[in-house]
């Protein structure tokens, strides 16, 4: 077998991985399904009764070539408008909205400074070709400044995350004033603060009430807490136009299937209407896990510390034997092994508590 050595390191080191069915009787505290809109019914129906009105239901072709729908455009200019951006695009997933922005944005004679903790997709776009990169120490704002006054790089961009997926920490507000005075392009990627944080759930930007500028642009998810599939890029005018002709998962990928579209879509203005409802939801779960965990969070990951492999593992089966989905996270992702919870809102109050109850034991104080 070509991978037999590898595949028996990975099983001995107990960082091997397999694909499961998902089981639909567990309770679902590992998705990141954060605000339960996988499950809502209405939103479904809304969208299916929307699209059985159209001439065709599939994009057919890459946003420049015939695939660029009404649907589409609608659902950027209402992201635009919840956002406070000039102007958007929509993208087929998160990995592919980081490969398209970092892999187009950084050319010859810039310099990349990202979160060492940056998402595996931007690492990845970081490592495209002969690209100058600056991993620095995560959330260490003094550390960047400092690789930023060194640098005599054409162009600064910088990339980080509002939300951090594994330790669920905020990025440090201070960066938006660091990018400002050094006059560098700020990434932010919203996957896992968009529709969580903020007092419009519209994430990062909205939680620091920061004032979107032209060097800011923001990239968030829609199959995480807008319970569809995809992604969008808010920018300027300018940046959009220069994605547009040479960010590659833009140019030669089919765009996002309609359904998807208006799924996200229905999800913004369900979240729009329902935000003082869901603000209250979210901080009584942020409130549980600190009262039985003795975890403050500010989102609603909680990363549980179990730095042993086989451990996790173990914990995760166990809770999935009385009827608990929780994530078993090993190396790589992260440093250390650690269960990830995610207090998400399509699970009840009641529920979280015992599970938190449960995990409480195994919590390093």
């Amino acid at each position: 077998m070509l991978y037999e050595n590898e595949l028996k390191a990975l099983k001995r080191s107990g960082r091997y991985r397999s694909r499961e069915v998902v089981d639909t009787t567990l309770l679902d505290f590992a998705s990141n399904d954060y605000l339960g809109l996988s499950h809502n019914k209405l939103l479904h129906e809304q969208t299916c009764e929307a699209l059985s009105k159209l001439p065709l239901h599939s994009p057919k072709a890459s946003l420049l070539v015939n695939g660029y729908h009404q649907i589409h455009k609608d659902f950027e200019d209402a992201l635009c408008e919840a956002n406070g951006f000039e102007d958007a695009v929509i993208v087929g997933s998160g990995f592919n909205a980081n490969i398209a922005l970092i892999e187009a944005l950084v050319r010859r004679g810039d310099t990349l400074f990202m979160d060492e903790k940056y998402h595996a997709s931007g690492v990845l776009a970081s490592n495209i070709g002969a690209m100058d990169v600056v991993y620095f120490a995560h959330n260490n704002m003094q550390v960047l400044r400092e690789a930023l006054a060194k640098s005599s790089a054409k162009r600064k961009i910088i990339a980080v995350e509002g939300v951090y997926s594994m330790d669920g920490d905020l990025c440090d507000k201070a960066v938006f004033a660091i990018a400002k005075e050094f006059d560098a392009l700020l990434i932010v990627d919203e996957a896992h603060s968009s529709g969580v944080l903020g007092e419009n759930l519209m994430g990062i930007f909205d939680y620091y009430g920061i004032e979107v500028e032209k060097h800011h642009i923001k990239m968030g998810t829609l199959g995480k807490a807008y319970g569809s599939f995809g992604a969008y890029i808010l920018a300027s005018s300018h940046i959009i136009e220069y994605l547009l002709n040479r960010a590659k998962p833009l140019i030669y990928a089919t765009s996002l299937s309609l359904y998807d579209t208006l799924l996200a879509h229905n999800a913004l203005r369900f979240m729009k209407e329902n935000k003082t409802s869901l603000h209250e939801q979210i901080q009584k779960r942020q409130k549980i896990v600190e009262e039985k965990l003795g975890i403050k969070v500010d989102a609603l990951i909680v990363p549980l510390l179990i730095d042993d492999n086989k451990k996790v593992i173990e914990i995760k089966e166990a809770l999935r034997e009385e009827g608990y989905a929780v994530g078993a996270i090993r190396q790589p992702t992260v440093e250390r092994a650690i269960i990830r919870l995610i207090a998400r809102l399509g699970q009840s109050e009641e529920e979280l508590s015992e599970l938190c109850e449960k995990l409480a034991p195994f919590v390093i104080k």
